[in-house]
């Protein structure tokens, strides 16, 4: 019986890491370089490099790619890819993969978090106890619950799909808008978005990120959802027009808002930090054990695929 043969080591650049588990077991089977963005790559790791780690956060840009002409795979741990260059991915011959599903439900568990902890005061509510207010001034005042209200969703993929479900569960009416109506969804399409945002108590995006999508969320959706609205971004902080809405906020022309995603990270606009009505979270809504783990054990098959010239699990462009 012929023994079958392991897969000759590759040799990783890693643009950003996964898990400890899970680089250790790379690292036993195949050669990693870790990628310093202040300073070209070495010669001799540049043109051994076959494969790119990366995440959703730094991507791979055209110019690193021109700088390793041996490049035929980009692991991605994240579904979004916005800021990976899938198109010089594509004339160079590489084949992009990121790491769907396996964050859906977590993604959409923490929109439905934001929406809640703007809506109900989470912190105000808690800097009422811990500063003392209660028991000196007595209770809070009265907020804003979810049951009833109108849930209109931009973008009504594979996460705003779960958003949705769980919006349902809680007896909220769910409104989507996007590129077409989806025949199968139950829920009412909205074609234009102003209007969307004008039928809904909270709106949340959950589109992809990019070019295509920048600034898609503008001043006249914003306005549109109004000074008792919630808006609730989980997709990527280039989607909403950021002055716009910390002007609104502000203003109170906006009511509420629940982030996760923003323009500048990990520094985003000190403005929000001035702002109570706003719910800040840090770029972290797969943040869990159990997500992080299935992301990179998916990224560990999609390049024990490639490594043996199978078919890649979740390619992008491939």
């Amino acid at each position: 019986m012929t023994q079958a043969t392991a897969p000759d080591p590759l040799d990783i650049l890693v643009v950003s890491r996964l898990l400890p588990w899970a680089m250790d077991e790379l690292g036993q089977t195949h050669r990693l370089h870790d990628y310093d963005p202040a300073a070209p790559v070495p010669e001799d790791v540049a043109r051994a490099v076959n494969v790119v780690l990366t995440s959703g956060g730094p991507g791979l840009s055209a110019d690193l790619i021109a700088q390793l002409p041996a490049l035929k795979l980009c692991a991605s741990h994240g579904v979004g890819y916005d800021q990976i260059d899938v198109d010089a991915c594509t004339r160079a011959g590489v084949v992009a993969t990121n790491t769907p599903d396996v964050l859906t439900d977590d993604v959409a568990d923490t929109a439905i978090m934001l929406m809640l902890a703007a809506l109900r005061g989470l912190l105000a509510g808690d800097a009422h106890v811990r500063s003392g207010a209660w028991g000196r001034d007595g209770a809070m005042p009265l907020t804003r619950g979810a049951k009833g209200s109108v849930l209109g969703i931009v973008g009504a993929g594979r996460i705003g799909q779960a958003i949705g479900r769980r919006a349902e569960a809680m007896e909220m009416e769910v409104l989507y808008t996007g590129r077409s109506e989806k025949p199968d969804l139950n829920w009412r399409y909205v074609p234009d978005a102003v209007e969307l945002a004008r039928q809904s108590d909270v709106l949340v995006a959950a589109t992809a990120g990019g070019e295509g999508t920048r600034n898609l969320i503008d001043r006249p959706i914003l306005e549109a959802l109004g000074p008792a609205g919630c808006f609730v971004n989980i997709a990527r902080g280039s989607v909403v027009d950021e002055p716009a809405m910390l002007d609104l906020l502000r203003s109170g022309h906006l009511g509420f808002a629940g982030l996760d995603v923003f323009e500048n990270e990990p520094n985003p606009d000190p403005a929000f930090a001035s702002l109570s009505n706003v719910v800040l979270f840090p770029h972290h809504a797969s943040g869990t054990l159990h997500t992080r783990n299935a992301m990179a054990q998916l990224v560990l098959d999609n390049i024990a695929a490639f490594a043996a010239g199978r078919p890649l699990v979740t390619p992008i462009n491939g």
